[in-house]
């Protein structure tokens, strides 16, 4: 059995537990957060380190904001890791830093898995490998980002928020009638922000914040809609989400290809936490290969996330 630790239990933390509990060759031993959980296997962050030998890989789970960047360095010095750090612009200095850690410690982190980054990012460099001679496009929404959504919540005087990513219908049919366009961040999709607010907090600074904040919403059309955490439990309990990758090009003359995946997703933390889970499986086996340092999805064979021998692989998947 693989015995894997939680740290975080907010809702990609209870996800990943689900996910666990479907997995017949791991087991979870330990929930660690710097809360006071109500959880029979709940432990306290501060003196993690304690439990190098019982653990063998680490899901993180907290947000990209401000969590992994701290934690995950300082996690990856102790244990095998996995995490979803999804700030796009931040991915390869992030990766180097875990990567130094993780060489000198003899530790593997796995990061940025997720469904994007993660799949999606496989899909990109797929469409990009099989024809060349074309463009990628990525959609996302409409639906709930966790990442953006912890980003806000994070701001002073912002007690709830969630972030609807919402694609642009006319860009897709664009990229669909294989016009291939050359789009703009802001026209492939818009932001949409619902937030509570903490009792006498100020309204217009936290709106020009959430406007203004690099790599989050400063390059799209954005909306902020302020709303009783009455509102927020009615009408934004749920956690959909899903998108699109195309990849359209050319082989020879005049000769038009499309490649399309797409998700639906009705929980985006079950979903995500599902995908950590699985290159959980995948941080297990390169631990024993000694394969120590950072790795991201691409750089992991598809065969290590399956519970299913290589040969049982051979003869039903290929």
């Amino acid at each position: 059995m693989i015995r894997l630790g939680i740290v975080g239990y907010g809702n990609l933390g209870r996800g990943a537990e689900l996910a666990i509990q479907n997995s017949e060759d791991m087991e979870l031993v330990a929930v660690f957060s710097r809360r006071n959980l109500d959880h029979p296997l709940s432990q306290p962050l501060d003196g993690i380190e304690q439990w190098r030998s019982k653990v063998d890989v680490l899901i993180l789970c907290g947000g990209s904001a401000t969590d992994l960047p701290e934690q995950g360095p300082l996690l990856a010095q102790w244990f095998h890791t996995v995490d979803s750090f999804d700030t796009h612009a931040r991915i390869p200095e992030y990766f180097e830093k875990m990567d130094a850690i993780s060489r000198g410690c003899e530790t593997v982190s796995v990061v940025s898995t997720g469904w994007d980054p993660g799949l999606f990012s496989l899909m990109r460099v797929l469409g990009d490998s099989v024809l060349p001679k074309g463009t990628s496009y990525t959609f996302w929404g409409r639906g709930v980002s966790q990442g953006h959504s912890d980003a806000i919540r994070r701001i002073a005087g912002v007690k709830d928020a969630r972030q609807y990513t919402v694609p642009s219908e006319d860009a897709m049919n664009r990229v669909r009638s294989g016009e291939n366009p050359e789009l703009s961040t802001r026209e492939k999709h818009t932001r949409e922000c619902y937030v509570v607010l903490e009792e006498g907090a100020d309204a217009d600074r936290i709106q020009h914040e959430i406007k203004e904040m690099p790599n989050y919403f400063s390059d799209y059309d954005t909306t902020v809609t302020f709303i009783t955490q009455q509102e927020m439990a009615r009408d934004h309990a749920e956690l959909p989400h899903g998108g699109r990758v195309f990849h359209s090009g050319l082989t020879g003359e005049g000769q038009h290809h499309g490649m399309d995946f797409g998700l639906k997703l009705d929980s985006n933390p079950e979903f995500t936490a599902s995908v950590l889970i699985a290159y959980a499986r995948a941080v297990h086996r390169l631990v024993a290969v000694r394969d120590y340092g950072a790795h991201t999805v691409l750089d992991v064979p598809l065969g290590l996330l399956s519970p299913r021998t290589a040969d049982e692989l051979r003869r039903s998947m290929v």
